[in-house]
C-alpha cells in the first residue's frame, strides 16, 4: 500500500464503529420516555447483556479518552454507587422485573476502585433486579496498579470469569509521557492473583501512536506481555482530540508519529503477536486460536459493541451510570454525561437519559453491513439485506466514496459481494464510512482510521 494511501485514508478521522449510527447522531429528542417504552418491550427480544460505567480513577492518564472524574477520597464513589443501585431498580420495573441476564460488563473509569464489599453488594443488587443465566459471564476492566488481594477475592466470589488489563506500553519513555507508570512486575502480579482466583480469560490493552513511541519499544512491549499468556489483546490507535479531553493538552503533540509511522507500529505489534502464537482478529483485536474470540472470528459469528470485537450474541444491552450508552432493538440510548445530573435525575425516579437515536429500519441493514465489514472485512448485501424490503443498489449507486476506494484498490466488489483488500485491511474504517449516511454530518472529529 503506497505513502499517499495511507496518508490519504490513515490520516482520515472516522468513527471506530462500534455502534452505527455513532454518538455524534444521537439527539437529546429520545429521551426517558422512548427508553421506558422500549424497555417495556425488550422482553420479548431475548437475553440482554449489562453494562456499568464507573467514572472514577486515582489518576488522569493524559492518553485517556474515557468519561471520568479524578477522586483521592472513597465518599464519592460509595455516593455514586448508591445511585447506580437505584437506577438498576428503576430499569428493572421499567423492563418487568424479569429481565433474562447473559453477560455483564464493568468498565469505566477504574471498577476496581470499588471496595471489595461494594462489589459485592452492587452484584447482589444485580441478581436480585434480574434473572441472571446459570453460566452468565461477568467482566471487568481492570488497572494493575491498585488491584489488591481482597477485590481479587472479590471477584472470585461474584463470578467474575473475565478481566481487561490496561497495559499501554512498558516502554518507561512513553509511560513518562503520557502519566502512567506501570511496571511490567505489577502487570504480571495482578495476572497470576486472577488467574489463581479463577479468572478464565484475561485481555491486556496496548495503544500505538503515543508520543515517544517506537516500533522497536512497541515490539518490546508485545514481547514482555505475551510472555503473561493471556488469552485477547485489543491494540488501539491512540486518538489525539485535546479539543474534547482537555487533560490530552499535556502531552506535547511534537512527540506524536505520524500516520506511517502509526501503521508501522501497528503493523509491527500485528508481526510480533502473531510470532507468539496469537491470531490477528478484526481490525484490532489478536487471540489465541483456541480462544472463544478467535472461534466466532472463523466462524463469522464474531460481533461488535461498544466494548470492541466480542462473542456477545445479545442485541440488546443496557446501559447503567453516568454517561453510558445502551441498545435496545428501538435504538440507541445514552444518560447524562455530568455527574451531577445523573444523579438528579436518578434520585427524582426518572430514567437518566439524556439523549438518543431510534432506529429505521434503513438505519438497521446499514448497521448489519458496517458490523459484517468491521467483523469480515467483507460483507455480503444480498444476504444481510435478505428480509430487509430494500434492493442494495440504492448503497453502492452514486456512492462517490467506496468508489473512491474501489479505485484505489482498498475494496472490490462482485456481483453484492464487497471484500476490502488484504493489505489494506487497518483502513476498513474508511470502508465501512462508506455505507454511514450520517458521516460528516455532525461536525465531530474522531481518531485517525490507522
Amino acid at each position: 500500500m503506497s505513502d499517499d494511501l495511507i496518508a490519504k485514508y490513515g490520516d482520515a478521522r472516522l468513527p471506530r464503529y462500534t455502534s452505527y449510527p455513532t454518538a455524534p447522531a444521537f439527539s437529546a429528542a429520545v429521551g426517558p420516555d422512548d427508553y421506558a417504552s422500549g424497555l417495556a418491550a425488550i422482553a420479548k427480544a431475548g437475553p440482554v447483556s449489562v453494562y456499568l460505567h464507573v467514572p472514577f480513577c486515582r489518576s488522569m492518564c493524559w492518553y485517556c479518552g474515557c468519561h471520568t472524574t479524578i477522586t483521592r477520597q472513597d465518599a464519592p464513589v460509595a455516593d455514586y454507587l448508591d445511585v447506580m443501585s437505584q437506577e438498576i431498580e428503576l430499569v428493572s420495573f421499567a423492563a418487568g422485573n424479569d429481565l433474562p441476564v447473559r453477560n455483564v460488563h464493568f468498565g469505566g473509569g477504574t471498577p476496581t476502585i470499588m471496595k471489595p464489599q461494594e462489589f459485592s453488594a452492587l452484584m447482589a443488587k444485580l441478581r436480585s433486579a434480574f434473572l441472571f443465566e446459570a453460566d452468565a459471564s461477568v467482566a471487568v476492566e481492570i488497572d494493575p496498579r491498585t488491584l489488591a488481594a481482597p477485590m481479587i477475592d472479590a471477584l472470585a466470589e461474584n463470578g467474575v470469569d473475565r478481566a481487561s488489563l490496561g497495559v499501554q506500553s512498558f516502554d518507561p519513555i512513553v509511560q513518562a509521557a503520557i502519566n502512567r507508570l506501570q511496571s511490567f512486575e505489577q502487570t504480571e502480579t495482578a495476572v497470576v492473583g486472577l488467574r489463581c482466583s479463577g479468572v478464565s480469560s484475561i485481555n491486556f490493552d496496548l495503544i500505538y501512536g503515543l508520543p515517544k513511541q517506537t516500533v522497536q519499544s512497541c515490539i518490546e512491549t508485545v514481547r514482555l506481555a505475551a510472555a503473561l499468556r493471556p488469552e485477547r489483546f485489543a491494540v488501539f490507535g491512540y486518538a489525539h482530540i485535546p479539543a474534547f479531553k482537555k487533560h490530552q493538552r499535556l502531552i506535547d503533540e511534537t512527540t506524536l508519529p505520524d500516520a506511517n509511522q502509526r501503521n508501522e507500529q501497528a503493523e509491527a505489534i500485528a508481526a510480533e503477536l502473531q510470532k507468539a502464537g496469537y491470531q490477528r482478529i478484526g481490525l484490532d483485536h489478536y487471540a489465541l486460536p483456541d480462544d472463544q474470540l478467535a472461534l466466532a472470528a472463523r466462524n463469522g459469528a464474531m460481533r461488535r459493541n461498544f466494548q470492541g470485537y466480542t462473542t456477545d450474541d445479545c442485541d440488546s444491552l443496557i446501559g447503567l451510570g453516568a454517561s453510558a450508552i445502551g441498545r435496545l432493538p428501538s435504538g440507541y440510548m445514552q444518560n447524562h454525561v455530568p455527574l451531577g445530573l445523573y444523579v438528579e435525575r436518578v434520585a427524582s425516579g426518572v430514567l437518566p437519559t439524556a439523549k438518543g437515536y431510534l432506529l429505521s429500519e434503513e438505519d438497521k441493514l446499514r448497521a448489519r453491513i458496517i458490523e459484517r465489514l468491521m467483523c469480515d472485512f467483507e460483507v455480503d448485501l444480498g444476504k444481510v439485506s435478505s428480509g430487509s424490503g430494500f434492493e442494495t443498489g440504492f448503497l453502492v449507486e452514486r456512492n462517490d466514496r467506496l468508489g473512491d476506494l474501489v479505485a484505489d484498490g482498498v475494496v472490490t466488489i462482485s456481483g453484492e459481494r464487497i471484500v476490502v483488500s488484504q493489505q489494506a485491511r487497518f483502513m476498513v474504517r474508511a470502508v465501512a464510512a462508506a455505507f454511514d449516511a450520517h458521516f460528516g454530518s455532525h461536525g465531530r472529529t474522531h481518531s485517525k482510521a490507522a
